[in-house]
């Protein structure tokens, strides 16, 4: 049985190569619109704090979520790189190729020490994207490399990046929360809605750094 039998799904329909996606245990539950795409463990280990979320994740009651749980557990390359999506993240470019996702989700982690470079609010002088916004337990929001958020999706998807802290399990168990909100999601304003109710400010934030950096919402 092919890694695209296994995931429920047809090769007509998601064109993937065999050989990636039994490496990278790609899975697809249920059917239809809309479709979720979900990843983790994108670089270095990453996958450590990452990927098990992702495993326990159950099916969403309406629509499709296809899952990549462990990109790569190579060195590490930022998503910002040029470099990491066409090589690294190869796998990731054919799931959205592929399923044409209205939500894309991706979730990393970081260490304690970081966080001023993540949250920080040089961030987007100093590396040209704007800083991520603090949830609650440690973890971030920010949204996905523009390389692949301009190019491979409309404005009206959904385009997320969580960082969960490392080794710490409330950031973990808190960010499984979200994921399990977002995978009932069924389009961009109806999460923004939920952001707008748990998370006032950070979602003012949000959608104020979306507008500044890719115009109107």
């Amino acid at each position: 049985m092919t890694a695209k039998e296994k995931a429920g799904s047809s090769p007509e329909r998601y064109n993937f190569t065999d050989a990636c996606a039994d490496e990278i245990g790609f899975k697809v539950y249920g059917n239809g619109k809309p479709v979720r795409l979900f990843v983790a463990g994108l670089h270095g280990d990453e996958w450590k704090d990452t990927t098990e979320i992702l495993m326990k994740i159950n099916p969403p009651e309406k629509g499709t979520l296809a899952l990549i749980p462990l990109v790569s557990r190579g060195k590490y390359i930022s998503t910002l790189d040029p470099a990491y999506y066409p090589v690294m993240g190869k796998s990731i470019l054919e799931a959205i190729e592929a399923l044409n996702p209205e939500i894309y989700i991706e979730l990393h982690s970081y260490s304690r020490e970081n966080l001023e470079k993540l949250a920080g609010r040089e961030r987007l002088e100093r590396i040209g994207v704007p800083a991520y916004s603090i949830l609650k337990a440690g973890v971030l929001m920010g949204s996905v490399s523009p390389r692949v958020r301009k190019k491979y999706f409309p404005k009206e998807a959904l385009c997320l990046s969580f960082e969960i802290q490392k080794e710490n399990p409330e950031s973990r168990e808190f960010a499984a929360s979200v994921l399990e909100v977002i995978k009932e999601t069924e389009a961009r304003d109806e999460f923004i809605e939920y952001l707008k109710k748990e998370f006032p400010e950070q979602a003012r934030k949000a959608i104020e750094d979306y507008r500044n950096f890719y115009g109107e919402i």
